[in-house]
């Protein structure tokens, strides 16, 4: 009889305890039946009705539209406070400049959130911008709070980088942008791509941060669920959350294989030219063992 470890037991409960109200969900997204803790047989129509709910759809193609502002400009701060960090160890303030970086990891969202609020709000009264709260401020609040995961995940991966191999560009005469973009960008594109992955999912998955910056017509998706919930779930939540599960879960499928893809060609590439080096150098090693000494003399 399989006998079944500690571990094991706590790793299944585990996945259990996530994926099991998803699964759960995914399955009551198909309820006949108005009421969601009541089964009335299988139906499409909540799908369908999410077409005539147009302030359900708004507010998801505007969580959608932030989140991809967000992953976007987040990605390219978050890799630009990365390389000032590990490539410039010395310089005045490096300790600040790394605390301020990552403060939004440790930051209760809500100090933030109000931080922000006040911050729009003074400069609404100084310059007049922003005239008022929405799409924007919502962009510029999840942008500096993703901006830190990026930063935190880039850094990782430029300290495992072997750096003679831009200094080895350098010595032969590429400008240190071209060595950047030629050189670094593709070393590190897969901690970029994790990080825009993450940045996109922290700003779709925001309530806090949105609740404080927000404005008239600027609702997001958890926001509209947020206040539907406390008057009960309705069957459009479930369709409109099994429908962002599916499109999570192929993104991120397309991901791996991608990854995956681009792993096999690194290493059939280096598999070829070792190949190559060793058949460059084996008739010269011949030649040389070939050769008897009298012959060079």
């Amino acid at each position: 009889m399989k006998r079944y470890s500690f571990s094991n037991v706590i790793l299944v409960f585990g996945l259990l305890f996530i994926y099991l109200p998803m699964v759960l969900l995914v399955i009551y997204s198909f309820n006949a039946s108005r009421l969601v803790t009541v089964w009335g047989g299988w139906s499409l129509k909540w799908y369908a009705g999410l077409l005539d709910n147009s302030q359900l759809m708004g507010a998801v193609m505007r969580s959608l539209e932030i989140a991809l502002y967000t992953a976007v400009s987040a990605v390219a701060l978050g890799t630009m406070a990365a390389f000032v960090l590990t490539r410039i160890p010395n310089f005045r303030g490096r300790t600040l400049f790394g605390g301020l970086v990552t403060a939004p990891l440790v930051m209760p969202e809500v100090i933030t959130g109000l931080s922000l609020l006040l911050l729009f709000v003074a400069m609404a009264q100084l310059i007049g911008w922003p005239a008022q709260r929405g799409i924007t401020t919502i962009w510029i609040a999840h942008t500096t709070f993703c901006s830190a995961y990026v930063a935190v995940v880039v850094m990782a991966r430029l300290r495992e980088l072997d750096q003679s191999i831009e200094e080895a560009a350098m010595d032969l005469g590429a400008r240190p942008w071209k060595v950047f973009f030629l050189i670094t960008m593709p070393m590190i594109a897969p901690s970029l791509a994790a990080g825009g992955m993450l940045s996109f999912a922290l700003s779709l998955d925001d309530l806090v941060l949105a609740s404080f910056v927000s404005g008239p017509g600027s609702t997001t998706l958890p926001m509209e669920i947020f206040s539907a919930v406390r008057l009960g779930v309705k069957p459009e939540i479930n369709a409109v959350a099994s429908l962002i599960l599916l499109v999570v879960s192929l993104a991120t499928f397309i991901a791996w294989y991608i990854s995956r893809r681009a792993e096999k060609r690194r290493v059939r590439a280096m598999r070829q030219a070792m190949d190559d080096t060793n058949q460059s150098w084996a008739p010269a090693v011949e030649k040389t063992v070939a050769t008897p000494p009298s012959a060079h003399s």
